[in-house]
């Protein structure tokens, strides 16, 4: 795959290495930003068009310089001139889960007993949560940088987060404290609910895309369902054979993907708990009892691009790999030592990884015109489950194919 440039972090005299580790990378929901935790205790708030265009020389839609209206956090309004500005934020501790959130208006607090809140989150709010290596969830305004909400009930490093896509600003924090947090950001970040089942560190967690449903998984074989209207587990699913590190829906919620340690990527139905998919970093395949042992080959990062039909992973083999989901075999490689996590640009045009020595790499992503067929299916597939379709009057291949069983 294309490589088409790189973020480096100014390296000062006598710098250790240990503790420049780029743990999580993230866009912005809107594209307008793009945030890594550049080692330490800084996040690096960078405008993506503008880095885009110093990458390839032109932005990569010809858009110029958004104008827009933004609202800070106390109501009052903003009128930025030009681009988004670059900026850093000193979070106080290593950071490890990094998060974008953007508010909709008509999603209003689940607490409905409180009419009076500190803070009024308009249309044009963009927040970054940041998870802490002291258990405590820093919520920081993107457009001015200021501290907004400091969340301390964690007792262990705050690994990931994640905001539901649907723009009420619920906010779930997984941790090695084993547990994950749900919290209200529109309710001034009161804790919602505690989800208890891991029993050892939890690594990763992911909305599906209308937010009905999270994905957990850590520091064992099995991956999490969540009811999150109803905050109770819905099943667990069992396949792997090593630690399960990472984990993300398709766009059209009809997938999930997890990669483990046990050198595998495998995407399963979350409706029936099906795996449908193996995509193997090793051949032959360890066998269960020595899949923990080919540690040069763990993948430690898995991302769902936003076509529904291309998944990229890291692993310690020191190989990003692009994959279609009809095809088993990587359709583009590219070499990245001490790869730790990557994420999707909002288009899906760009990969970002993050690594070891806090560097963040960039490559352009396979292209292709996705069939009409696959179109369609991705518009039914947001809208009915795996169950709905297997009740519909259509030809048993038609149905096989919305199901993804021809994967």
């Amino acid at each position: 795959s294309q490589f088409i440039g790189e973020l480096l972090v100014p390296v000062a005299p006598f710098d250790q290495k240990s503790g420049r580790e780029t743990w999580t990378v993230a866009f912005a929901p809107d594209g307008s930003y793009f945030a890594w935790s550049q080692g330490h205790r800084i996040v690096t708030l960078v405008p993506w068009s503008k880095c885009l265009k110093n990458f390839v020389g032109e932005c990569s839609n010809g858009a110029g310089p958004q104008r827009l209206s933004r609202q800070n956090s106390e109501g009052g309004t903003v009128v930025p001139v030009g681009e988004p500005r670059e900026h850093t934020i000193d979070c106080g501790d290593v950071v490890w889960g990094l998060a974008f959130g953007s508010s909709v208006p008509e999603k209003q607090s689940r607490c409905v007993n409180i009419e009076w809140h500190r803070f009024k989150f308009g249309q044009d709010q963009l927040l970054l949560a940041t998870g802490l290596n002291n258990g405590r969830v820093k919520i920081w305004d993107v457009y001015t940088g200021k501290l907004l909400l400091n969340l301390m009930d964690h007792t262990d490093i705050v690994r990931d987060l994640t905001f539901a896509p649907d723009g009420s600003l619920m906010l779930v924090s997984a941790s090695r404290d084993k547990t994950l947090r749900v919290w209200d950001l529109k309710d001034d970040g009161n804790m919602v609910k505690v989800l208890r089942g891991h029993q050892n560190w939890v690594y990763c967690s992911a909305f599906s895309p209308d937010s009905s449903v999270l994905c957990s998984v850590g520091a064992s074989k099995s991956v999490f369902l969540w009811d999150m209207d109803k905050y109770s587990l819905i099943r667990k699913l069992e396949g792997h054979h090593n630690d399960v590190v990472s984990c993300e829906f398709s766009p059209d919620g009809a997938l999930l993907a997890t990669a483990s340690y046990d050198t595998r990527v495998i995407i399963w139905d979350p409706h029936v708990g099906t795996v449908l998919l193996e995509l193997v970093h090793l051949f032959p395949p360890p066998s269960p009892i020595f899949a923990g042992g080919a540690n040069d080959r763990w993948v430690r990062s898995v991302a769902f691009c936003h076509d529904g039909r291309h998944i990229a992973s890291i692993t310690d083999d020191r190989m990003v790999r692009f994959w279609t989901i009809d095809e088993k075999s990587p359709k583009a490689i590219a070499p990245l030592t001490n790869g730790l996590c990557c994420a999707f640009s909002t288009d899906g045009s760009v990969l970002a990884a993050g690594s070891r020595d806090g560097s963040v790499h960039f490559w352009a992503c396979p292209k292709s015109i996705a069939s009409l067929q696959h179109l369609c299916r991705m518009a039914l597939r947001r809208v009915m489950s795996t169950q709905q379709v297997q009740t519909l009057p259509i030809p048993p291949r038609i149905r096989s194919y919305l199901s993804y069983q021809d994967l």
